[in-house]
């Protein structure tokens, strides 16, 4: 089976190496995640050279400047750290996502904690070391944390948005031209309307001009500005304006009975009484019934696979 390449934190994989000897298994990661995604795990502080277990480490904010130190004072590898952080995020751009631990000062996404210099009290403001060298080299890359993967929203966007951005890795690899971007964002422009309607008439604006723009420009800026949009997080009001949409498709093809039926499981899923599965199963039950190419065709029906079952709590 295909996989997709993912970047992770070591711990999550049930690891040893953190700096009591234990880990973070995350069973979501390694069993559910892992069936669709190839881990590529990484641990900053064992690859500079400390063992588990070891003291721990933690940010410490001196004159201006965040450093990496014991926690007990014995020795600082900011530098260490550093090095390695930003030589290996640059070998990264092959991935297609990545998973931190969170609260880690080497793994951290956000709200690390950052203690004062001479203990003068802490605040969760930090990022960790490689966190911000592998954000830096890669800021397209989707990345989240183990912790925030718990809210089923916030874990459905990271999915979705690794196989958004697999998708483009893919396009690029075979080369890209004016028409395979256009059927590109012809592929995305619902699931990019249920994120942020702004970015999609910019998209939409920007692929209108493509014939007198450079096509590598024109490429990187659609990129750029998908992911952008990937990362709002849809509503019931946005996926409701898509369902409404999509609807349409339909008008001429189903019978009275089954036009009310789809109106009123939209209206149930709009109101709060229905996920977003409900609408949507009905949508693909009618698309297998009445084929339409273009509809067929749309990422948003299918964004990820069916078995991670990501849907069922929006």
């Amino acid at each position: 089976m295909y996989k997709i390449n993912v970047g992770i934190s070591a711990c999550l994989l049930g690891q040893e190496v953190r700096f009591d000897g234990g880990h973070k298994r995350s069973s979501f990661c390694e069993r559910d995640l892992g069936a669709h995604f190839d881990y590529h795990p990484v641990c900053p502080e064992m690859a500079i050279g400390l063992g588990a277990p070891r003291a721990a480490i933690r940010l410490v904010k001196r004159q201006g400047e965040v450093r990496a130190e014991a926690s007990n004072g014995s020795f600082d590898v900011t530098d260490k750290l550093i090095a390695f952080s930003e030589q290996k995020a640059r070998q990264l751009d092959f991935l297609s996502g990545y998973i931190l631990c969170a609260k880690s000062p080497s793994c951290g996404m956000e709200r690390v904690r950052i203690y004062g210099a001479n203990n003068e009290g802490s605040a969760k403001e930090g990022v960790g070391l490689f966190a911000k060298a592998l954000m830096e080299a890669n800021p397209l890359l989707p990345v989240e944390e183990d912790g925030r993967l718990c809210d089923p929203i916030l874990r459905e966007n990271f999915v979705l948005r690794v196989f958004a951005y697999h998708d483009w890795q893919q396009l690029c690899a075979r080369g890209i031209t004016a028409s395979a971007l256009i059927r590109f964002h012809s592929r995305y422009k619902y699931l990019v309307l249920s994120h942020a309607t702004t970015h999609y008439r910019a998209l939409g604006r920007l692929l209108a001009n493509l014939g007198k723009a450079n096509l590598q420009e024109v490429a990187d800026s659609y990129i750029q500005g998908l992911m952008a949009a990937l990362t709002l997080r849809a509503n019931r009001r946005s996926h409701t304006n898509v369902l409404m949409h999509l609807q349409g498709y339909f008008k001429r093809v189903l019978t009275p009975a089954q036009k009310q039926e789809l109106c009123d499981t939209i209206d149930k899923y709009r109101t709060g009484v229905f996920p977003l599965l409900v609408p949507l199963t009905l949508i693909r039950h009618y698309l297998r019934e009445y084929p339409n190419p273009y509809l067929a065709e749309q990422v948003y029906l299918n964004p990820h696979p069916d078995t991670l079952k990501l849907r069922y709590g929006l």
